[in-house]
């Protein structure tokens, strides 16, 4: 046997024998400081295990969060969606309501149509509107919206026709001023094309006594647009060398169109 390995062995054996011989209460005694040394490491050891576990924890959590925020922002997504639509569907609603109680109230036969085309460089003159000859529309008969004269049909044809609009400078219409003898004619004005267009009401007389706010009405004179039917607001009253003038803000919002109602001339029954 080696050296080495007897001097091992005799050493075990030296120890065993010193361990055996030992008293119970030597023994408790050893065994408190082995504790005591490796306590500080058992402790730590502990710790570091909480630690992790909570760490595995927040991690957990953290994901169920992530996800509880992407489901959320998902539904705040779709109820945005679902608000628009509501507010598209109320808003036709609207225009729906308006056309029964327009047709309702006048007393001319009319014919709804809904405007499905504009071009950016006719905008203030003309539109295309979802009605054509097939449905009764012919040329130069009137155009209404539920606040007012919109213009009158150009050009009928199949499934469709032409509107020139009261903001066009060629559609001029005989007007009249609310609580005045003043008649002019009203017409749209060239080279406009940003806002709200303004009409021109000409030829009135230099002391008329016109004042903005003053609504202005159609006389029914010539023959093509039925009396009393809403034009606008004066605006603004300027007179001339021989006579005067005024701009009037239209009650149609032009910038706006949607339903509008072409008239057959027929009286309803």
């Amino acid at each position: 046997m080696k050296p080495l390995n007897l001097l091992a062995l005799l050493l075990f054996l030296g120890g065993l024998v010193w361990a055996l011989t030992l008293s119970e209460s030597t023994v408790r005694e050893i065994q408190r400081g082995y504790y005591a040394v490796i306590s500080p490491f058992l402790t730590k050891g502990s710790q570091l295990e909480t630690h992790i576990r909570g760490f595995s924890d927040e991690v957990q959590t953290s994901k169920e969060l992530t996800a509880k925020l992407a489901a959320t922002h998902d539904e705040l997504g779709r109820l945005r969606l679902v608000e628009e639509r509501f507010q598209q569907l109320e808003a036709e609603n609207s225009q729906l309501r308006e056309a029964l109680n327009f047709k309702k109230q006048s007393p001319f036969k009319a014919i709804s149509a809904q405007v499905i085309r504009r071009q950016p460089s006719t905008w203030w003159r003309t539109v295309i509107i979802d009605r054509g000859e097939e449905s009764g529309v012919r040329v130069q008969v009137p155009v209404l919206g539920d606040k007012g004269l919109v213009g009158k049909i150009d050009q009928p044809l199949k499934g469709m026709s032409t509107v020139i609009l009261l903001t066009d400078e060629d559609c001029r219409v005989s007007a009249k001023v609310e609580g005045t003898p003043e008649v002019g004619i009203l017409s749209g004005q060239r080279g406009q094309f940003d806002g709200s267009p303004l009409l021109r009401l000409r030829y009135l007389s230099k002391n008329a006594g016109v004042r903005p706010g003053m609504k202005v009405f159609t006389t029914g004179r010539g023959g093509l647009f039925p009396a009393n039917v809403l034009l606008g607001t004066i605006e603004s009253f300027e007179t001339g060398t021989f006579d005067a003038e005024a701009l009037v803000r239209p009650s149609v919002d032009f910038a706006d169109l949607n339903t509008v109602f072409v008239l057959s001339g027929e009286v309803q029954p």
